[in-house]
């Protein structure tokens, strides 16, 4: 299968530059793959397609405000952007320019916070460093920090928060898990009234996210590594859920490689905490997740792959294709899709 065999052309006015207001007034394009119907909506009719019993999976990770600015001993400005952390003070980042920032090298980002370059991780050209602070990590950072915001997001965000979803909880990720922006906490009540279990994951997302597929044959592609965790009471109620036949949707491709990293082969997931590079494309055979809430993704990413792989890839570009016409806002502050 060929990477070409996932693109699709979207005109540049359709990538959404700023989040709507509110947040479930963006649009809905609702798949129903057992009578191949498609339905038109805001993402508040929701709940219209969600029922008593049904589980909502969703990732409570937040994202850092992890883009700074450093400056080397001779007033050259170098870009900081926070990947991952290894440790109390040593984290990868990613800089710019990278030769400004070679092993030993020592970097001032504020009277508070300064960083040393530790190595070069060869395989992605980003740097492990160490980070030199008086007081809390994270408080410093929510001064100085940005929102990394996508590349192709090129308006500056007035409120931090959102890039956040309104259930954002754990520090960790680069980027936001963006199919949960489209909820707000009276939406999130109206579901629960309804007798929808809402159960939290956690994954970082990290700027692989966003990193195009580079060779020509899919299979060749090396999937980037997220840190994940599920606990054991939300292990118990997915569980419940698939021995009585309820359905289990993930909120995002990150729920979703998040269950699907953890399932065994009928479903059942298990407490775990560890890394996953679980790459899901067209053939996959989904152990756990029964629909999906997501938002419209890049052409020939791996997302609009993983969501490819829940019904077919010609199906999904006569979605992405009907969502253009439709001028559907696209991307991390565009509009949304459920696939039943």
């Amino acid at each position: 299968m060929k990477t070409s065999d996932f693109d699709y052309y979207l005109p540049e006015e359709l990538i959404a530059q700023t989040p709507v207001e509110p947040r479930d007034s963006s649009r809905l394009l609702v798949y129903d793959r057992t009578t191949d119907s498609v339905s038109h909506e805001h993402f508040y009719d929701i709940k219209k397609y969600l029922k008593k019993g049904d589980v909502l999976v969703r990732n409570n990770t937040r994202v850092l405000p992890a883009r700074m600015f450093a400056f080397t001993p001779n007033g050259g400005r170098v870009e900081v952007l926070l990947l991952k952390r290894f440790n109390l003070n040593e984290w990868e980042v990613l800089v710019k320019p990278g030769k400004k920032a070679k092993p030993g090298a020592k970097l001032v980002l504020s009277e508070e916070l300064s960083l040393e370059v530790l190595s070069t991780i060869e395989e992605s050209g980003s740097r492990r460093v160490k980070f030199i602070y008086d007081g809390v990590f994270e408080d410093i950072i929510s001064r100085i920090g940005e929102m990394p915001l996508p590349p192709y997001i090129t308006e500056k965000l007035k409120d931090k928060e959102r890039y956040q979803t309104v259930y954002a909880k754990v520090d960790g990720s680069a980027a936001a898990p963006t199919a949960g922006l489209h909820f707000t906490p009276e939406l999130i009540e109206e579901i629960k009234a309804m007798g929808v279990e809402i159960v939290d994951v956690l994954l970082h997302v990290g700027l692989g996210t966003f990193r195009p597929v580079k060779s020509d044959d899919i299979l060749s592609h090396h999937m980037h590594s997220e840190y994940y965790e599920i606990d054991e009471v939300a292990c118990q109620k997915i569980n419940k859920a698939k021995k009585e036949g309820r359905r289990v949707i993930a909120v995002g491709t990150t729920s979703v490689r998040t269950l699907e990293s953890a399932s065994d082969e009928n479903g059942f997931v298990k407490p775990v905490k560890a890394n996953t590079e679980i790459f899901i494309y067209p053939s996959y055979k989904f152990k756990c997740v029964d629909a999906l809430i997501t938002n419209f993704h890049l052409p020939k990413s791996t997302l609009i792959m993983l969501v490819s792989a829940l019904s077919t890839r010609e199906k999904v570009l006569e979605l992405y294709n009907l969502a253009v016409s439709e001028k559907y806002r696209f991307f991390s502050f565009g509009d949304s899709m459920l696939v039943l």
